[in-house]
């Protein structure tokens, strides 16, 4: 993913891909499923993986593949959103940047290859090179060991009760390998690969016509509709229609990506200010890199444990500087805004 300043924006679309290519050797950018991680040490631990309003672990949402050219320590770099899907409360938020130069201890100095691998089946992988295993259930850092088999991991308690439910009651001490027999534990969203493309401009025809339309439609309007329609002309009314035009000439489109410009906002209410995005912890501001649409609500089928998941626009504010903290995972800023938002 191209990270120039610019006017426009790279937009995501998810697609179905094998799952070869959605492994961390790939260097992927990808919805759901468990996290592909980057840097294989320094990983967010249970604590900072919990909802900050629940305390239930937090789901992975994406991630995004967004190196910074002419960064040597940003060769590869890397974001990760999750999100909490527990009801009542769905609605915690945290995102990580990691980012490791080219010469590291985890991938090679090649670009990966672009052929799948020669294996047949494919199991989950949960223990990293780095020594850290994951978590069954979530496929995060996994501190907590099963008491019984002493050889499944998970992030917390809940998880391990989910697990057991699962099925893992039965299988405990009965095999010595259950990498390959995760089931499904109902709690990671669906798994597609991001595809990146570049907004296109949007051309003058084309906002001619939606005038003659909305002025063909006005000629129509009784006139009490007209009246109504008057009164509640706003800038709120205008940054929706800002928003609903520009979605309009991709409506698949689940992200934008554009380090450093504007992001479009679904709603007039609740705008951050500079003030309102903190500062990295390294000292520097944070600027916008990328923002997350409502049309990936569609794709993560969050309702089928209740109360889902919900958002306008989800924007990620990441340091400007980009800084180098070590060879672990940064925390960045997410904002979120619904769409009928108020102050």
């Amino acid at each position: 993913m191209a990270a120039e300043r610019t006017a426009l924006a790279e937009l995501g679309f998810v697609e179905a891909a094998p799952p070869w290519r959605l492994r961390s050797e790939q260097f992927p950018s990808k919805v759901g499923g468990r996290p592909a991680w980057l840097g294989e040490a320094g990983l967010p631990g249970p604590s900072k993986l919990a909802c900050a309003l629940c305390g239930r672990p937090l789901a992975f949402v994406l991630q995004l593949y967004a190196p910074l050219p002419g960064r040597a320590d940003a060769f590869h770099r890397g974001l990760f959103l999750f999100c909490c899907r527990a009801p009542p409360c769905c609605a915690g938020l945290r995102v990580f940047r990691n980012q490791l130069p080219r010469e590291n201890n985890f991938y090679s100095h090649e670009p990966p290859s672009e052929d799948p691998p020669p294996e047949t089946g494919e199991s989950v992988r949960l223990q990293l090179k780095s020594g850290a295993h994951l978590c069954r259930v979530c496929g995060c850092l996994g501190p907590k060991i099963c008491s019984g088999c002493h050889q499944v991991h998970y992030c917390s308690k809940e998880h391990q009760t989910m697990d057991w439910r699962a099925g893992h009651k039965q299988a405990c001490r009965q095999s010595d390998n259950f990498d390959n027999t995760v089931p499904d534990h109902n709690f990671l969203f669906p798994e597609y690969e991001i595809v990146i493309e570049t907004e296109d401009e949007i051309t003058p025809e084309i906002t001619e016509k939606d005038e003659s339309e909305i002025i063909g439609s006005m000629d129509q309007a009784p006139e009490e509709e007209l009246d109504s329609m008057a009164k509640h002309e706003s800038g709120e009314d205008k940054v929706f229609q800002k928003f609903k035009t520009k979605v309009a000439l991709e409506p698949e489109q689940i992200l934008r990506y554009g380090r450093g410009i504007a992001p479009i906002w679904i709603s007039g209410e609740n705008i951050p200010q500079e003030k309102d995005i903190p500062r990295c912890s390294c000292g520097a501001q944070r600027i916008f890199e990328f923002q997350v649409m409502p049309q990936l609500l569609n794709y993560l089928k969050a309702d089928r444990l209740g109360r889902s998941v919900d958002w306008g626009v989800l924007a990620i504010f990441t340091c400007a500087e980009s800084c180098s903290l070590g060879t672990g995972y940064t925390e960045e800023f997410v904002w979120k805004q619904d769409i009928t938002d108020t102050p």
